[in-house]
């Protein structure tokens, strides 16, 4: 019997059970305690699962029924991350087409910066001043693209038909206005510099620490 039939009994399914990985397509031993010393039970290849917790290479998942187990994380195939649903709102323009071209043309000109540097007839500093600014981020896999749309610092997804916002980057906060000195600070004393913006961040859960090897850590 495998767990996907229920042979673990540790928590009821939670109603945001949300996939994370799925068991590879040769299956996964699963133990009810991260000990491989106990006896085990295999997970049904392909079967969606949810990643709750590590401990070293262990991993304790959740199936869609509910049963949770361990299993050697490290043999997890991890989801990709889902785009955006359809009737998100659209960027500024309703298709990949003109971030492309805009892509291609910056690969272009980083590119050839390459090729005079290699080439002898540029030197470091030269090369600097050239690609000073040059932004470009493309991830094609299929029919999908993701797309950093460096006019408005934001990372875009496209299937082929219609185009929307993944992510953007937070603007920084107003630094507060100040006559030559902080508030409360003894005289003499620097006002602080423009908080710098936050990072860009994209939707997804944080992926665990790297692994240490099943049965070594508890």
């Amino acid at each position: 019997m495998s767990a996907a039939a229920g042979p673990y009994g540790a928590t009821p399914q939670s109603p945001g059970f949300d996939p994370s990985h799925v068991v590879p397509k040769e299956g996964l031993d699963a133990w009810a305690v991260p000990d491989p010393t106990v006896p085990s039970v295999p997970l049904d290849p392909l079967l969606p699962v949810q990643l709750l917790s590590r401990l070293g290479d262990w991993g304790q998942v959740l199936c869609s029924n509910g049963w949770s187990a361990w299993v050697d994380a490290r043999l997890l195939v991890a989801l990709p991350q889902s785009p955006p649903g359809a009737g998100g709102p659209l960027v500024h323009t309703a298709d990949a087409r003109r971030l492309l071209a805009r892509a291609e043309e910056t690969l272009g000109r980083y590119r050839a910066a390459v090729e005079e540097l290699a080439a002898g007839r540029t030197d470091a500093g030269a090369f600097h001043g050239t690609t000073q600014g040059l932004r470009i981020g493309v991830v094609v896999d299929g029919e999908a693209v993701w797309l950093y749309d460096a006019e408005h610092d934001q990372w875009c997804y496209c299937d082929g038909t219609a185009m929307t916002t993944l992510a953007t980057r937070k603007p920084a906060p107003a630094p507060a206005a100040s006559t030559g000195s902080a508030a409360g600070a003894p005289a003499g004393t620097p006002a602080p510099g423009p908080v710098s913006a936050q990072p860009t961040r994209l939707s997804g859960g944080v992926q665990g620490p790297p692994p240490h090897g099943p049965g070594e850590g508890s």
